[in-house]
C-alpha cells in the first residue's frame, strides 16, 4: 500500500459573506478528497476566521494523483437547525500538488456553487504531498447531524462512533474496493480559544492502534488519454487555479508575459572583434567565435579575411540547464584541418548582472583576448552579458541552447530555428468578364473566319471562354474569378487563339494589363469595360507607346475589377479565423476584444527521428489566427520541449477559430527535409468566457494510415478579452461575411476552386520568408485536403445527422407512448394539456418559449469547463478500419494496385446504390403528393377533390377549436378502439403513383 499523503493546511479566510441575523457568520470548512471527508472547528461571528489545522488524506493509488481534486467548501454554522448555509467552495486540481518543501500558502478565491448562490472572500490554503512515515492519516467519522450548544460559553464535542469506523486492514499490494460509508468528523465548538479539536486528536491516536485499512478508489473513472486535462500552473501573472490568477503570486514585474511560465536565461551578444593577428603566410584570418558554458557551445558565423570583423549575434543559455560557473568566449580562425586559436574571454556567471525590461539594453564592452598563457594580446573583442527572462527584447533574436548541438553550428544558427511572426498576404478576387472582340484575322488565312477563345492567366491560374462560331467578331460575354494577391507582382494576361484543329491552337494576339491599373470596387456597382489592341508578343503588349501608334489592329473587349467587398477564404469555412471583407474601408475601426496565447510546454512527444543512437524530435508551435501567423523556436533533442511564449491578436469576430499545431524540424533531418505533422488544436473563440485564463494539456492526435495515435500534450494557456461587450453582443445580430456575399453570391464551386487557389498563393508567398512556412505546414493548418473523399469522415458526417435528429425521434417514440397509452397518468396529462392549448391558444408561443429557456438554465449547470478539443468517438476515428485509412491517406489520382482500387469501387458502389435507394424513396412520396391533384389517377384525384369539398363544408360550420380537441383525441385514442391494419388515409396514399414507373 502507498504511504503517500495529501496534506492540507486550512490557514485562514477573509472577507466571508454574511449569512446570520447579526450580519455576521460562523464559518466552518468541509475537506473532501477521494470519498474522504474532514472538517474544521467552528468559528462563531467571525467573517475572518483563522484555523491554522492540518488533515492528511490516504492517496490509495499516487498514478491517479494528477486526476484527482481537492474540494474546500465553506459553510456557516446556524444554532438550532441542520442547516448548512454555503460561503462559497474552492477546486484544487491534483496537477497542482508539489510536495512539502515546495509547499506555499495561498489564497484561493472562492466560487459560487450555482448561478443563484453567492459568495465572496478569500480560503488561504497550503496543499502539498507527503511520504513521512511519522504522519499518519486523519480520522474521519460517519456523518450525523449538527450538534447545537445549549449555552456558548461550554464547548460542545462531538463523539466518535466507533462501531462505524471501517479500519484499515493489513496486507495486499494492490487496493481493494471495500465501499465504505464516507464520514466526516464534525467539531462543533463555539469557543474562540480552543484551535485545535479533542476529537481529532482521539481519531488519530485510535488510527494508531487500530490496524491499516486497505481503501481502493470508487469514484468515477479516471479520464481517457484522448480528453483534455485543467492544469494550474505558476505563469508570471501568477497561480492559475480554475481559470483565476490567486493573488500573491506574480512572478514577472512586467505584464507582457503573464500567460508563461518565467524563464531565465544567460544572454550573451557577441558584437564585433578589432585588431586580430593575421595568418603568418595567408594574410587576414577567417574568424569566429565559440560560446561554451559546461556541455554547451554556440558557435557564430566565421567571416573570410578580415580582422574587424562583424557578428551581432545573440546566445540564450537556460538557467536551469547550465553545468558550469564559467563563461568562455573563444575567437577561432576557421581552417580546413584544424581550427586555431586566437583568443579568449573568461566571466565569472556569479558576477553577471540582471535586467529587467523596461530597462534599456545593455550597452557591450571591449575585452582584450587573452592567449594560452593567460597573457592579454592586443586583439579585443566588443560583447555583452548578462541575465534575463522571454521579456528581454533579445530573445527574439537569440540563438538557443536548447537549439544547439554538439556538431559545427555555423549552418545551424540560422533563422529555421527562431521563432518569428509572419503576416500573409492581402488576397482579392478579381473579377473578369470578356465581352466581344473585333477584327479577329488569322496571318495564315485571312480569309477564314477563326473559331476564337480566349485564354486569361495570372500567374499559375489559367482559363479559357468557349469557342465562338465561325467569325471575324466573336462574342463571348463570360465572366471569370480568380485570386491575386498584394503587392501586385504578376500581369493579367488575354491570349485569343483560334482553334484550328481539334488539338491544334493557333495564337492570335495577346494583351497585358497591370494589376495595378484594374479598378478597385466594394460594392456591386457596375465597373466600366476598355478595349486594348493585341500584339503579336507580351513584350509588345507591354509597350505603352507602341500601342499608341497603332491606329487599326485587332481588338478585344474586356471589363475587370478588384472585388474588395469579399473575404478571402484561404481555410475551411468551418474554422475560418478571419471574416473581414478585403478592403481595408469597410474594416471595424475598434476590435471587440484581445486574444493571448501562452505556448507554454510540450510533454510525452513520440520520436520522430534517430540521431546518436536515440529517438529525438526537433519541434516548434505554429498558430494562426487572422492574418497573422506566429512561429515558437525550434527545441532540438526534447521530448518535453519548453516553449514559454507569448503571442497577442486583435479580435474583430468571436465566431472565428484559433488554430495551433506542432511540427517535427525536417531541416536537420536527412532525407526529404518534410515537417513532420505531431497534433493540432482549435479553440473557437466563442467559446471562452472573457477574462479567464484557460490553463489546459490538449492531447496531440493524428489519423495516419496506421490508426489513430497520441503524439504527446501540448499545454497552452489562452485568454480572451472583450473591450467592449456592447459591440461584441452586437455581432451576433450581423451577417457572418461581408455584403457582398449576399448581394452578389459565390457558388459553392467558385467558392472551392477560389481557395484552393488562395492556398497556392499562401503558399507560395509565405515559403518565400526566412525561415519559411513549407507547404505541409500551411496545408495542415488551413486543412486543405477536407473536400477529398473519406469513408471514415462519411460515417462520421452521417452519425452527426443522426445525432441532431434524435430529439425529434425521442419525441416520436415517446408520442407514441403516450397513444398507446403505456403509462395512463402520462397519457391523461397530456390530453389535459393539449385541451389547454386548444382553448387557450395565446399560451402555445409562450410555453414553448418558456420551456425553452428552463431548458436552457438548467443545463447551465452542465456547461463546458474549458473549450472543446478533438472527440475521436465523433470523428469515427477510434473504429475505422486499415483499408478505410489507406484509402483517406491516398493521393489523387489514386495510384494505387489495380485490384484494391477495384475493391474501394464497388463498395463506394454499394454505399452509393443505399444513398440512391433512400433518396429515391423520398423523391417517391413527393411525386405522391403531387399527384393528388394532378389528375394522373383519376379516380384517386376525384375521391380526393371530393373529399376536400366535404371537409371545408363540415369545418365551415364546426368550431375550429371543437375539431382541433376532436383530432387530437383521435390521434391519442386507446389501443382498444385501434386496428392493426394501417389506416383509410394511409392506405389511400400508398395507392398513389409515382414518377418510378417512367424511369428507364
Amino acid at each position: 500500500m502507498s504511504n503517500i499523503k495529501l496534506g492540507v493546511e486550512v490557514i485562514s479566510a477573509h472577507d466571508l459573506f454574511h449569512r446570520d441575523k447579526q450580519n455576521s457568520c460562523s464559518p466552518f470548512v468541509e475537506l473532501k478528497f477521494d470519498n474522504q471527508i474532514f472538517r474544521t472547528t467552528t468559528k462563531p461571528n467571525d467573517p475572518n476566521p483563522v484555523w491554522h489545522e492540518s488533515f492528511f488524506f490516504l492517496v490509495p493509488d499516487p498514478s491517479f494523483l494528477s486526476t484527482r481534486t481537492l474540494e474546500a467548501h465553506v459553510y456557516s454554522y446556524q444554532d438550532g437547525t441542520d442547516a448548512k448555509p454555503f460561503l462559497g467552495k474552492v477546486r484544487v486540481n491534483g496537477t497542482s500538488f508539489v510536495p512539502r518543501s515546495e509547499a506555499a500558502p495561498f489564497n484561493y478565491p472562492l466560487e459560487k456553487r450555482s448561478v443563484f448562490s453567492r459568495a465572496r472572500g478569500e480560503l488561504g490554503l497550503r496543499v502539498f504531498i507527503t511520504d513521512e512515515p511519522s504522519i499518519t492519516p486523519s480520522f474521519q467519522e460517519s456523518p450525523r447531524a449538527y450538534i447545537p450548544s445549549p449555552r456558548r460559553s461550554e464547548p460542545v464535542r462531538s463523539s466518535l462512533n466507533t462501531a462505524d469506523a471501517n479500519m484499515m486492514s493489513a496486507g495486499g499490494n494492490r487496493t481493494e474496493l471495500t465501499k465504505p460509508k464516507t464520514r466526516t468528523l464534525y467539531n462543533v465548538t463555539p469557543s474562540v480559544n480552543q484551535q485545535q479539536p479533542t476529537t481529532m486528536n482521539y481519531g488519530m491516536q485510535e488510527m494508531r492502534e487500530a490496524p491499516p485499512r486497505v481503501v481502493q478508489y470508487n469514484g468515477p473513472a479516471p479520464p481517457s488519454d484522448f480528453s483534455v486535462k485543467e492544469t494550474s500552473p505558476l505563469l508570471g501573472g501568477g497561480q492559475i487555479i480554475g481559470g483565476r490568477v490567486v493573488r500573491g503570486t506574480k512572478r514577472l514585474a512586467s505584464g507582457t508575459y503573464d500567460l508563461v511560465e518565467e524563464m531565465r536565461f544567460l544572454f550573451v551578444r557577441i558584437v564585433k572583434a578589432r585588431d586580430l593577428p593575421d595568418r603568418d603566410l595567408t594574410g587576414s584570418l577567417d574568424p569566429f567565435v565559440e560560446v561554451k558554458i559546461g556541455n554547451f557551445k554556440g558557435v557564430t558565423t566565421h567571416l573570410d579575411k578580415n580582422s574587424d570583423p562583424e557578428w551581432n549575434q545573440v546566445f540564450a543559455f537556460a538557467k536551469e540547464n547550465l553545468q558550469s560557473n564559467v563563461l568562455e568566449i573563444v575567437v577561432k580562425d576557421k581552417d580546413l584541418i584544424l581550427d586555431d586559436y586566437v583568443g579568449t574571454v573568461r566571466f565569472d556567471l556569479n558576477e553577471v548582472q540582471s535586467r529587467v525590461p523596461p530597462d534599456s539594453p545593455l550597452a557591450p564592452e571591449w575585452y582584450r583576448l587573452e592567449n594560452k598563457r593567460g597573457e592579454k594580446k592586443r586583439a579585443e573583442i566588443m560583447l555583452a552579458v548578462w541575465e534575463g527572462t522571454q521579456a528581454d527584447e533579445a530573445f527574439g533574436d537569440a540563438v538557443f541552447s536548447d537549439s544547439l548541438t554538439s556538431s559545427d553550428t555555423s549552418n545551424i544558427i540560422s533563422a529555421n530555428l527562431r521563432s518569428k511572426v509572419y503576416h500573409s498576404p492581402r488576397l482579392w478576387y478579381l473579377r473578369v468578364r470578356i465581352i466581344e472582340a473585333q477584327d479577329v484575322i488569322i496571318v495564315s488565312d485571312k480569309s477564314r473566319p477563326p473559331e476564337a477563345f480566349v485564354r486569361i492567366q495570372i500567374g499559375n491560374q489559367m482559363l479559357k471562354t468557349r469557342v465562338s462560331q465561325r467569325t471575324f467578331h466573336p462574342t463571348w460575354d463570360q465572366e471569370f474569378m480568380f485570386v491575386v494577391a498584394e503587392p501586385f507582382e504578376e500581369n493579367l494576361v488575354l491570349s485569343v487563339e483560334d482553334q484550328s484543329a481539334p488539338n491544334r491552337d493557333e495564337p492570335v494576339g495577346k494583351a497585358v494589363i497591370p494589376l495595378a491599373a484594374i479598378e478597385k470596387r466594394v460594392d456591386d456597382k457596375k465597373f466600366r469595360s476598355r478595349w486594348f489592341h493585341l500584339e503579336d508578343s507580351i513584350s509588345d503588349a507591354m509597350d505603352e507607346d507602341k500601342a499608341k501608334k497603332v491606329k487599326f489592329a485587332t481588338r478585344i473587349h474586356v471589363a475587370a475589377a478588384l472585388e474588395g467587398g469579399y473575404h478571402v477564404f484561404d481555410e475551411s469555412t468551418y474554422y475560418s479565423s478571419d471574416l473581414r471583407p478585403t478592403a481595408k474601408p469597410l474594416w471595424k475601426k475598434q476590435p471587440i476584444g484581445v486574444l493571448e496565447l501562452g505556448i507554454l510546454n510540450a510533454n510525452g512527444l513520440h520520436p520522430v527521428k534517430t540521431r546518436d543512437g536515440k529517438g529525438v524530435s526537433d519541434t516548434y508551435v505554429v498558430a494562426k489566427y487572422g492574418h497573422k501567423w506566429v512561429r515558437s523556436r525550434t527545441v532540438i533533442n526534447s521530448l518535453s520541449p519548453k516553449y514559454n511564449e507569448q503571442y497577442t491578436w486583435e479580435v474583430f469576430d468571436p465566431a472565428t477559430v484559433l488554430t495551433i499545431c506542432v511540427f517535427d524540424n525536417g531541416h536537420f533531418s536527412a532525407g526529404n527535409g518534410r515537417d513532420t505533422t505531431i497534433g493540432k488544436v482549435r479553440i473557437r473563440l466563442s467559446t471562452l468566457q472573457s477574462g479567464r485564463v484557460y490553463t489546459n494539456a490538449y492531447p496531440l492526435l493524428v489519423l495516419q494510415p496506421s490508426g489513430l495515435k497520441k503524439r504527446g500534450e501540448l499545454h497552452l494557456a489562452v485568454r480572451f478579452t472583450c473591450t467592449s461587450v456592447s459591440n461584441m453582443l452586437m455581432k451576433y445580430t450581423k451577417p457572418l461575411l461581408p455584403k457582398m456575399h449576399y448581394t452578389q453570391p459565390l457558388s459553392v464551386n467558385l467558392q472551392e476552386m477560389l481557395r484552393v487557389q488562395a492556398l497556392n498563393i499562401m503558399v507560395a508567398r509565405l515559403g518565400r520568408s526566412e525561415p519559411p512556412l513549407r507547404r505541409e505546414v500551411v496545408e495542415y493548418m488551413t486543412d486543405a485536403k477536407t473536400h477529398l473523399f473519406s469513408m471514415r469522415r462519411s460515417k462520421a458526417n452521417f452519425y452527426r445527422f443522426t445525432a441532431v435528429f434524435s430529439g425529434v425521434m425521442s419525441v416520436w417514440k415517446w408520442m407514441g407512448q403516450v397513444c398507446s397509452w403505456r403509462t395512463p397518468v402520462t397519457t391523461a396529462l397530456v390530453h389535459v394539456l393539449y385541451t389547454m392549448l386548444v382553448m387557450f391558444p395565446e399560451m402555445i408561443l409562450p410555453t414553448v418559449f418558456l420551456y425553452m429557456a428552463v431548458i436552457g438554465l438548467w443545463n447551465y449547470r452542465f456547461r463546458p469547463r474549458f473549450p472543446p478539443h478533438m472527440d475521436t468517438k465523433l470523428s469515427y476515428a477510434e473504429s475505422v478500419n486499415a483499408d478505410e485509412l489507406d484509402e483517406e491517406f491516398d493521393i489523387f489520382p489514386t495510384m494505387k494496385d489495380p485490384d484494391i482500387v477495384k475493391r474501394r469501387y464497388d463498395r463506394l458502389r454499394i454505399v452509393a446504390g443505399k444513398i440512391q435507394s433512400v433518396v429515391g424513396d423520398i423523391a417517391a412520396q413527393g411525386e405522391r403528393v403531387q399527384a393528388l391533384l394532378s389528375w394522373r389517377d383519376p379516380r384517386a384525384t376525384a375521391i380526393f377533390v371530393t373529399f376536400c369539398l366535404i371537409i371545408a363544408m363540415v369545418l365551415y360550420i364546426t368550431p375550429f377549436k371543437l375539431f382541433a380537441i376532436l383530432s387530437g383525441y383521435y390521434f391519442m385514442r386507446h389501443p382498444r378502439l385501434r386496428h392493426r391494419i394501417p389506416s383509410t388515409p394511409l392506405n389511400f396514399f400508398r395507392r398513389l403513383p409515382a414518377m418510378t414507373d417512367s424511369m428507364l
